[in-house]
């Protein structure tokens, strides 16, 4: 599976977690991999849930959002993340701009959180570089 997303929105989620620490360009594509599948595991989730309503588009309550936020306020784009949507369910499903725009909130709320906790396996390991290894880490501990 080839990497959807760009890893510069990327490495800014990591450095906005980051403080002083430096963040290396390995981190970053690890951390885009990850979220990317779990953004097509989502997918999947929604898709079933769409098909269970009867249609064929995917909405933002499929991937349980109410209220959508504001597509300026997020730093992942929302195109990379309409085909991360697509990358495991049928070519015949659309995607809402709001499930696209949900999709993306979720995923950077995850990407998120993964960073906060590799910056602080960084910190424990007393390094000042965020690496791929820290985001692995977190993985093999908490997933």
């Amino acid at each position: 599976m080839s990497v959807e997303l760009p890893f510069a929105p990327v490495d800014a989620i990591i450095r906005r977690n980051a403080g002083s620490l430096r963040v290396s360009a390995d981190a970053a594509e690890a951390l885009a991999t990850r979220v990317q599948q779990h953004g097509a595991t989502l997918a999947v989730g929604a898709a079933e849930a769409a098909t269970a309503d009867g249609r064929k588009t995917l909405m933002a309550t499929d991937f349980g959002v109410e209220t959508v936020v504001d597509r300026e306020s997020l730093e992942l784009p929302i195109a990379p993340v309409d085909r991360i949507a697509r990358l495991e369910i049928d070519d015949s499903y659309r995607v809402s701009m709001d499930a696209r725009i949900a999709l993306a909130d979720i995923l950077e709320d995850y990407a998120d959180n993964v960073a906060a906790a590799a910056v602080t396996l960084a910190h424990h390991a007393d390094r000042r570089t965020v690496q791929a290894d820290d985001i692995e880490t977190y993985f093999s501990l908490f997933e």
